[in-house]
């Protein structure tokens, strides 16, 4: 019997008569939406509202399927079955009644709230006495709620792990709209951080020669420059390039996150060479920098989970070990944000502007300086010529965007944020670096150079933590 034979058994012998199929009936056109019911609610309830995918009956028979997995009488190997059966009629079950179950995984598996107090009452009262430690001790086991265990209890069977990073990864677009279910969401990256842990994790180094199934992932996953075909990605494993990832052992197969690392003789300004697949490859004796220009996550489920400054510190060990000439590590990144700041602070930033290179601007821009003026001449910036002031403004705009913008006390742009907080500095900004619609799109065209000065990472994580960000020299002068 296969394991596709096995499960299927599984299920129909724990769920023989369970309504895969039941599914909220349509609302009335201009019906007014009746107030959601607590899982508590209905399981206490008859009838099902129109709105509520599972009926109370089956809500119960499903609560008490879970509540099976999490019976302490219930042994690991049992429980483990019991889990596996669960997430098969989970894959098979419509996305509402899908709902349903974090639903009670969340309402239903919470901490005791009395017995909570109790315990916390008697740490509190046990404070520098003889007790206490054991007093943190029972506090400590109080903490720990039946959804973790059940949680945990999902993990012991092979595909265990991946159903619960892809039920986390179905969950996280719903958590704004219904508020119920941010202690399931909690619940699980709290125990992914554990269990993702970089003590956990193999890095390994990816090439043409890997399976082409890994190589097929990551075409797919790839984010930052969309993978043309075979051709462009085996250009991206030369011989002058390197590929790593990171691997769990119940994720095999599947890198948690790349990073794509091109070996060059020093910083690169622009991403066309790069990804130019008839270039010759470079010169390894010559080698002197390494330039990460892709890094890209693939699970959306391990969204809060961070590994990727302990990916590039890895990286960057491991490249010095075998490439002993290389001295500077800095990426070829996008600015992503960049575009959509400028259109809604243009108008803050004019303001800013001394009357002297404000009057060159409007002349060159024929009339009185607007906003939108500004905005339209560099709607084509790739045409911009290299002393046009119109240019100029734009690299100084993005220096203030880099270099001066936070937002809830974090730089504002997602990938500055990312590697300025792993210790990087600002280092270049790169007129027409990602020249595709993409990058024109997203920050006309600009890419950016943040430096590894791996002597100075504690250094700049002290200045952005003081709430200042870390800069060059070059990029400094271009501030407005």
């Amino acid at each position: 019997m296969n394991a596709t034979d096995w499960l299927a058994r599984s299920v129909a012998l724990l769920r023989p008569t369970l309504e895969t199929t039941a599914a909220a009936s349509p609302r009335v056109p201009g019906e007014a939406k009746a107030p959601q019911r607590t899982t508590r609610e209905r399981l206490q309830a008859t009838l099902r509202r129109r709105q509520e995918a599972l009926s109370p009956r089956v809500l119960r028979r499903t609560l008490t399927e879970l509540q099976a997995i999490v019976d302490p009488q219930v042994s690991e190997v049992e429980a483990g079955r019991l889990a596996r059966a669960f997430a098969e009629w989970y894959a098979q079950a419509p996305l509402e009644a899908r709902r349903d179950g974090w639903l009670l995984m969340s309402e239903q598996f919470a901490p005791d709230a009395r017995k909570l107090k109790a315990v916390r009452d008697q740490y509190e009262a046990a404070q520098g006495t003889p007790e206490e430690g054991q007093a943190e001790i029972r506090l400590r086991k109080a903490l720990v709620s039946p959804r973790t265990r059940l949680l945990q209890r999902f993990a012991v069977f092979p595909e265990g792990m991946r159903f619960l990073v892809d039920l986390r990864a179905e969950l996280l677009p719903h958590l704004k709209a219904d508020k119920r279910l941010a202690p399931l969401d909690a619940e699980l990256e709290n125990l992914f951080s554990t269990w993702f842990d970089v003590a956990f994790l193999e890095l390994r180094r990816i090439s043409w020669d890997s399976p082409a199934s890994l190589i097929e992932k990551l075409i797919r996953y790839e984010a930052v420059h969309d993978v043309r075909g075979w051709a462009d990605m085996k250009n991206r494993l030369d011989s002058d390039r390197r590929c790593y990832g990171f691997f769990h052992p119940r994720l095999d197969g599947e890198p948690l996150i790349f990073v794509e690392v091109a070996l060059a003789d020093g910083l690169s300004g622009c991403i066309t060479p790069l990804l130019d697949e008839s270039a010759a490859p470079s010169d390894l004796g010559r080698a002197t920098t390494a330039i990460f220009y892709s890094i890209s996550s693939t699970q959306p489920g391990l969204r809060g989970v961070s590994f990727g400054d302990s990916l590039i510190k890895r990286v960057v060990e491991t490249l010095k070990e075998e490439f002993p000439r290389l001295k500077t590590f800095a990426t070829l990144s996008p600015v992503p944000g960049l575009r959509a700041w400028l259109s809604r602070n243009i108008g803050t930033l004019l303001e800013r502007l001394e009357p002297r290179p404000r009057a060159e601007l409007a002349r060159v821009l024929g009339g009185e300086l607007t906003a939108q003026q500004l905005l339209a001449a560099w709607d084509k910036p790739l045409a911009l010529e290299a002393k046009s002031p119109v240019r100029g403004m734009l690299m100084r705009c993005a220096a203030e965007y880099l270099g001066h913008q936070w937002q809830d006390g974090k730089p504002v742009d997602p990938v500055a944020r990312f590697h300025l907080g792993n210790g990087a500095r600002v280092e270049r900004l790169n007129w027409g670096g990602d020249p595709s619609s993409k990058g024109v799109k997203q920050s006309y065209g600009l890419m950016v150079n943040y430096l590894y000065d791996l002597k100075r990472l504690d250094k700049h994580r002290a200045m952005l933590a003081g709430g200042e960000i870390p800069v060059s020299g070059a990029v400094e002068d271009l501030y407005l």
